[in-house]
């Protein structure tokens, strides 16, 4: 996992950089081959929604998924900050940072048992209020054709994105509890010893932090961009990234469990490969030559391929098991400032 400051320390150099190759190379080259940089000051309203299951059906009577965590409608506003360095009318260089803190939304836990056939045993939720979002898209391109009479541009671009989330939930309220849930135990590291829940149980207070969550993917991306100008200030714009390859890490924490030494912590882990698309729209109006403000929306989408989840109990060794679902969503407005020089 990168530190939280490595985003931070990269845009400082590469922004420093930018600088001093374009005061280089404005001396060097012709006016059609100078530098020019674009910085953007932005901001990401954005709700999203993680979520994770796993199979441990082989072991009996878990079903399949065995436990569900749903961690939805989490908001996020987020500062975001690039860089955009064109070298000649047609090589580009893009970096894209972003971070806010995380909050509002909801965790839903499910867990199955196989003589429910698929409906949960047991539904619990707790409130997330808290947690991070940091991200890192860094990108090369070259333009591939220009617009009749000057109306706009159309690139293509490779990069790598790294995208952090990490959420913590807060409280208990059991919201369902079957029959089968009242009787069997659902936990593969105690078998039956307690029941997998109670109904009227008594909730755990908002106060308390239960459950952590960190997930992280690194992705590889290629895409396209284009602009299109309606008039000499206004112009619209749009983007399509396809992520072929994912890798990813998730981790949960139980923190309740921790303290009474059934598991560690963290106590559940995943990995696996995956995919991913990325979409952007939106509108420019150039309120100077230096200077313009933009408004627009954007989604940005990763699920599994494939994927492994690992517990791993206070005592005795992990158990593994293969993990259903993985994915994470994230959408929401735009909008930002950008100078030109």
């Amino acid at each position: 996992m990168l530190p939280q400051k490595l985003p931070v320390l990269v845009l400082v150099i590469v922004v420093w950089g930018m600088i001093c190759v374009s005061h280089g190379l404005a001396e060097e080259v012709p006016a059609s081959k100078r530098v020019k940089i674009d910085l953007t000051l932005g901001t990401w309203i954005s709700v999203g929604d993680t979520r994770w299951s796993h199979d441990a059906s082989t072991s009996f009577p878990l079903g399949n998924p065995t436990s569900r965590l749903i961690y939805s409608d989490h908001s996020a506003n987020v500062v975001e900050f690039s860089a955009k360095l064109s070298v000649g009318p047609r090589f580009f260089g893009r970096l894209n940072v972003g971070g806010a803190g995380i909050g509002g939304g909801r965790l839903i836990d499910d867990d199955f048992l196989s003589p429910d056939r698929g409906s949960p045993s047991s539904r619990t939720h707790s409130d997330i209020d808290g947690g991070s979002l940091w991200y890192v898209n860094a990108d090369m391109g070259t333009r591939l054709t220009n617009f009749p009479n000057g109306r706009g541009t159309f690139d293509g671009f490779v990069g790598f994105q790294y995208w952090r989330q990490k959420h913590e939930a807060y409280g208990v309220r059991q919201v369902h509890c079957s029959a089968a849930g009242t009787t069997v135990d659902l936990d593969p590291f105690t078998p039956g010893v307690d029941p997998l829940c109670a109904p009227g149980g008594v909730p755990v207070s908002n106060a308390v932090l239960v459950i952590s969550n960190t997930s992280t993917w690194y992705s590889l991306r290629t895409g396209v961009q284009g602009e299109y100008h309606l008039t000499r200030w206004l112009s619209v714009h749009g983007s399509a990234v396809l992520k072929p390859i994912n890798l990813f890490t998730n981790e949960d924490t139980h923190h309740l469990r921790v303290v009474t030494g059934e598991l560690q912590d963290p106590s559940f882990t995943m990995v696996g490969v995956g995919f991913g698309a990325d979409a952007d729209i939106g509108a420019k109006v150039n309120v100077t030559k230096y200077l313009a403000v933009q408004v627009g929306y954007r989604v940005w989408w990763n699920r599994m391929i494939d994927g492994t989840w690992e517990g791993h109990p206070a005592n005795g060794p992990s158990v593994s098991f293969p993990l259903v679902e993985m994915q994470s969503l994230r959408h929401g407005l735009t909008a930002g400032l950008t100078l030109s020089f």
